[in-house]
């Protein structure tokens, strides 16, 4: 067995066996799309006089994607730092981006299981989220959005050095950032100037991409400046990952 295999096996079942990883990646966000939607079940963002649900949908399964991929790859790399398993993993044949890449691939799959439990829930009739026939577009986007936030993960693990220094790290930047990027309120009810703000946030460049693609709240340019707003993102943070990953506390 290679040792993208056995790493992508290991982080596959530390995945499943932890019960509060499980609701914290898959329950908790769909708790602020059920209040949410439940709250503004029926009614339009006057402003546009869009359905709230075509905001609420797209916005807060981006934000539980890009959470996701940020916790679970900043939680893992500091761990096994922690533990020395990365110093022990870079004493055999393995490199960087055997390590990565197993991380990426789970971060990939949990994405898609995300999205479709979202998708699903948002269009029961209790929320009435109608799909537009380019909701195909939503994958690219989701992975583009995935590779982002996993970079920015990647520079939080390599950072910190505890899990609370993780979590409050991840926190300041991803809880801000929903608000900010409308996760959880339409940019469109913002100040002008609010919204200005938000374009330095990947986060917004999933959520209007997402948007575009799933309720057609925008069009294909809205698509493409979306990704590439997060290339963008993924290159910056991915050179700095470079640059601040550490195999082990002592180095």
């Amino acid at each position: 067995m290679s040792a993208y295999a056995a790493l992508t096996g290991a982080g596959f079942r530390a995945q499943v066996r932890d019960k509060a990883t499980l609701f914290f990646t898959f329950a908790f966000p769909l708790l602020f799309l059920v209040v949410f939607g439940l709250i503004f079940r029926g009614q339009e963002v006057e402003e546009t006089g869009r359905p709230y649900i075509s905001y609420i949908a797209p916005g807060v399964m981006s934000w539980g994607v890009a959470n996701a991929a940020v916790f679970g790859v900043a939680f893992t790399l500091m761990q096994w730092r922690r533990d020395d398993l990365l110093r022990l993993i870079r004493m055999t044949p393995t490199r960087l981006p055997a390590v990565l890449a197993s991380r990426y691939v789970l971060a990939l799959a949990v994405g898609a299981v995300q999205a479709v439990v979202f998708v699903a829930v948002a269009m029961l009739p209790l929320f009435g989220l109608e799909l537009d026939v380019r909701w195909p577009l939503a994958l690219p986007v989701l992975v583009l959005g995935i590779t982002a936030f996993l970079t920015i993960g990647v520079v939080i693990g390599s950072y910190a050095d505890t899990p609370e220094a993780v979590a409050a790290i991840a926190n300041f930047l991803m809880v801000p950032m929903a608000f900010l990027s409308g996760s959880f309120l339409p940019l469109d009810m913002m100040p002008s100037w609010l919204r200005t703000v938000s374009r330095v946030l990947p986060l917004r460049y999933l959520n209007d991409a997402v948007s575009a693609a799933l309720s057609g709240r925008g069009g294909l340019d809205d698509i493409a400046i979306g990704c590439g707003g997060l290339l963008v993102f993924t290159v910056v943070f991915g050179a700095l990952a470079l640059r601040t990953f550490r195999w082990s506390n002592k180095a």
